[in-house]
């Protein structure tokens, strides 16, 4: 039952999270963690089973999110009426057990429902206490709500449910023994509805509230109480068919870590967000400085490298576990630390850690900054002029807001010495920045510097490379993030949502604000059916690309939308 990606849902509570098909089937769901063996996992071919939808085959679905967190409506209409399942993970999270609330409710008329639930392998499996249970390997589950003449393995039954009816099933997954009685249904929904409305604030202040909210759910659901963001909640979602490009997001990455904070910094509506990126970049450089890697578990841990998963894959792709990131140096990744770092000074949100983890940033770049890099697209070891211009960025915007009095002008000097360096051997004849000294094309991660605070946005050369990406890298309003050899836009992969939100900002800065909005419409456009956004848009096909959610897409997604409401 594999679908178009555009087509899945996505439920989280900040330690795993779970997409869900248009056929009511929990595709993709790993546990303990993000980085965990999945639960569920059809979406790459594998075992585990957790489905609910009519039984009839002639049925129309759709769904939406309520309004103010991850809670995904599925609704079917069939010949005999409507009826929805309501989806969430129960919140707030235990870090060793996950709780899936599924509500079936009749809208219309009386529909017959099948359910089935079955992990992957042997389980012990008994009925106790009006609930099925089942252990093996470590994992305990209780299933409740599932009637004691479900069949079979997996466990499959059929209901009758009528207009106003409603239904619930609970299933708790653990790593240690699940005592007690479990809690009322009732309760578990309120909990989570309160949890969601307390850490989602209204966003009516931005371009698209609603849209707006959704993307700050989707950053809480994959934050854990590490403070780990989790890049994406699936791993080897192809980034083009039949391509080579499927890799494991299930990683908190520094960069997209800072990315985040600065956007929620941004909008200023919930410092949940920011203090957890704050602590987690912090803690990573204290821990190991100059030495950072550009990702960690959400946990902190080390990325493991890349090996086979196992698993047939997505079609048109092959199914990994582990990344190799943990071997490459991004210089980037310290500058986006301090201004991250500054846009928490701002809202006085800094304290002693973060202002050593500052210190330890800046001293990073003094030793390094002129070392190859992999860059933000970590393609290959270079002189990446966007890594080196994000850290005069980063060292600007840090000695105005959080650089002690003595070190002000120190890092004020670093950045102009970087800078003119820089200049000498990047600013192309034509006075674009060029990606590297030996590459002249011009790339969209190179509109952050002047985003960032790195120059002045009229500087010559940054309106030169404005102007060169929106004429270059462009294809009906979407955007790409530079052209592969001679080939076509859209050949050998789709334009970045990304790019699409940082050139709406650019348009902003440089004082076009009717053809931001249009651009930043355009980019939105780029979701699914549930208003997700992956890495990539295929614009050709109109299909999304990519692992998801994206997290680093919604949060420029957010950042875009509260500076184009502001006056």
């Amino acid at each position: 039952m594999l679908h178009v990606l555009r087509d899945y849902a996505f439920v989280g509570d900040g330690e795993r999270g779970a997409l869900i098909g248009p056929h009511g089937d929990f595709a993709w769901m790993c546990f303990p963690s993000w980085e965990s063996p999945p639960v569920f996992s059809g979406l790459l071919g594998g075992p585990g089973a957790y489905v609910v939808c009519p039984v009839a085959e002639r049925r129309v679905w759709g769904g939406y999110y309520e309004d103010g967190g991850l809670v995904w409506r599925s609704r079917w209409v069939v010949p005999d009426g409507v009826v929805e399942c309501h989806e969430a993970l129960c919140r707030p999270a235990d870090a060793g057990r996950a709780v899936v609330l599924r509500r079936i409710r009749g809208v219309q008329g009386t529909v017959a429902v099948r359910v089935r639930f079955g992990l992957g392998g042997d389980h012990r499996l008994r009925r106790e206490d009006g609930a099925w249970r089942g252990d093996a390997d470590g994992l305990y589950f209780r299933w409740t709500g599932a009637p004691e003449n479900a069949a079979g393995w997996p466990l499959a039954f059929e209901i009758d449910v009528r207009e106003g009816e409603t239904h619930d099933l609970v299933l708790e997954l653990s790593n240690r023994p699940l005592d007690g009685r479990p809690e009322p249904p009732d309760r578990l929904w309120q909990r989570t509805q309160d949890d969601w409305k307390a850490r989602i604030p209204d966003c009516s202040d931005t371009f698209a509230p609603r849209d707006a909210r959704l993307a700050y759910g989707v950053m809480i659901g994959l934050t854990s109480a590490h403070g780990g963001m989790a890049a994406a909640a699936t791993t080897s979602l192809p980034e083009h068919l039949a391509g080579t490009r499927n890799y494991d997001y299930r990683y908190a990455w520094i960069r997209d870590q800072c990315i985040a904070g600065q956007a929620v910094a941004a909008h200023g509506g919930h410092f949940g967000l920011l203090d957890a990126a704050t602590g987690f970049v912090a803690d990573r450089l204290i821990e190991d400085g100059a030495h950072l890697t550009p990702a960690y578990t959400v946990s902190g841990g080390r990325v493991p490298d890349e090996s086979p998963a196992g698993l047939p894959g997505y079609p048109g792709s092959r199914a990994v576990y582990g990344n190799h990131v943990t071997s490459q140096f991004q210089l980037d990744a310290f500058g986006e630390a301090l201004l991250l770092f500054a846009a928490a000074a701002r809202h006085d949100r800094v304290d002693a850690r973060i202002a050593d983890a500052a210190m330890r940033a800046v001293r990073a770049i003094e030793e390094r900054w002129h070392e190859d890099d992999y860059g933000i697209w970590e393609t290959e070891p270079a002189q990446w002029t966007h890594s080196r211009l994000v850290c005069v960025a980063g060292l600007r915007c840090a000695a105005a807001s959080l650089a002690a009095q003595k070190d002000k002008a120190e890092w004020e000097a670093l950045a102009d010495h970087i800078q003119a360096e820089t200049a000498t051997s990047a600013l192309d004849g034509q006075g674009y920045w060029r990606r590297a000294p030996d590459d002249k094309r011009v790339d969209a991660a190179l509109l952050l510097p002047a985003l960032r605070g790195a120059y002045p946005p009229d500087a010559d050369h940054a309106v030169a490379t404005y102007r060169k990406i929106r004429d270059e890298l462009e294809q009906e309003g979407f955007v790409y993030r530079y052209r592969l050899a001679d080939e076509p836009l859209g050949e050998a992969e789709g334009s970045f949502t990304l790019c699409g939100f940082m050139m709406s900002l650019a348009d902003l800065q440089q004082g076009d604000r009717e053809r931001a909005q249009g651009r930043f419409e355009r980019a939105r456009s780029a979701c699914g059916e549930t208003g997700l956004f992956a890495e990539e848009y295929d614009v050709r096909q109109r299909q999304v690309r990519g692992n998801l959610p994206q997290a680093f897409v919604h949060a420029l997604f957010l950042e875009a939308a509260t500076r184009l409401a502001a006056p």
